[in-house]
């Protein structure tokens, strides 16, 4: 199944963007919280459907859509699934503004059908998990970067091995609206990332991490991991699970 997307509701969008398909991990439980999990450049949703269904999480629906094969500036132009072009991985790269907004947007139309009563999540690893950091930075402002209302009521966010786009510009958004500083304290935020890491180097999920704390966003944990590369490990996992079932407050099955 193919989605079309365009940035930030469609209003002034210059592309339309086609994301892959989309897998659905549905709760083995009473259904309490669903989560849109991002892959990483390249990949695609059904590579980490597979290790959701697996973790002891029976309360939550995990939604795994696949970004759009696009020409991607990092390789040269080369086409591949990517949530957003990327000249390069870091925190102060280029941000292509537009790409954020179109795979942020196509994750809110996601989750904006889900009962009211469940917990709206995003979580991604590498540039998946830059993609729902962005996310978290357009529900605190309360718009995209293109200034396009911003509906959806986030009540986590998770990002491993990833980066924090937009960096340059989060402070000043802050520091226009104490609306978006009250909202920035108040969603629970978790980074992972690996000292090994020789793809999204450490320095810049810890640098992320930082930025945002400084920005306001006090329920913020940042775990490193000695040695670990750009990949995940169950002991990361598994404080996955525990932190989404504490801040998710998920009771029982």
């Amino acid at each position: 199944m193919n989605f079309n997307s365009t940035a930030g509701g469609g209003q002034t969008s210059r592309t339309t963007f086609e994301f892959g398909r989309t897998h659905v991990v549905r709760p083995k439980g009473r259904h309490q919280a669903t989560i849109i999990w991002l892959h990483g450049l390249g990949d695609k949703g059904s590579s980490w459907s597979q290790l959701l269904e697996s973790l002891p999480l029976p309360n939550i629906k995990w939604i795994c859509p696949t970004a759009p094969t696009r020409p991607v500036s990092l390789f040269g132009g080369f086409p591949c699934t990517s949530w957003f072009d990327a000249q390069e991985i870091s925190d102060d790269a280029p941000d292509d503004i537009e790409g954020l907004d179109a795979s942020a947007a196509h994750v809110a139309n996601l989750l904006s059908t889900e009962p009211a009563d469940i917990k709206l999540g995003i979580g991604g690893f590498s540039m998946g998990a830059a993609t729902a950091l962005y996310s978290a930075t357009c529900q605190i402002s309360g718009q995209y970067g293109n200034r396009n209302p911003y509906f959806i009521n986030l009540s986590c966010v998770v990002g491993l091995s990833g980066w924090l786009p937009c960096s340059r510009t989060l402070r000043n958004q802050m520091e226009r609206s104490n609306d978006s500083v009250r909202r920035a304290a108040l969603l629970p935020v978790l980074l992972c990332h690996g000292s090994g890491d020789d793809v999204v180097a450490y320095k810049h999920g810890e640098n992320s991490a930082r930025i945002l704390s400084f920005a306001g966003f006090q329920n913020l944990t940042f775990r490193s991991y000695d040695g670990l590369g750009h990949y995940t490990i169950p002991e990361e996992m598994n404080e996955v699970c525990r932190w989404l079932a504490a801040r998710l407050g998920l009771q029982g099955s």
